[in-house]
């Protein structure tokens, strides 16, 4: 398992909104939160197999900006 972090721009619940479907979906995230207290709005996804780029992508067809830390 492990824990992928992204920088993104869900800032309040109505954007988290609009990804929770995705991101609920996905056979390869068991878990994942969104911090808003944060000031780089830190997506935290636990998974076994998927690509940063696969979670960036998710998010920014979605119309949000979403970029992997490493």
């Amino acid at each position: 398992m492990e824990i992928l972090i992204f920088k993104t721009n869900l800032t309040d619940a109505k954007r988290i909104g609009d990804i929770e479907p995705s991101l609920d979906i996905h056979p390869d995230i068991f878990h994942w939160n969104v911090d808003l207290n944060d000031n780089d709005n830190i997506l935290r996804i636990m998974t076994n197999n998927i690509a940063g780029e696969e979670v960036e992508n998710m998010l920014l067809s979605a119309g949000y900006y979403c970029e992997e830390l490493k």
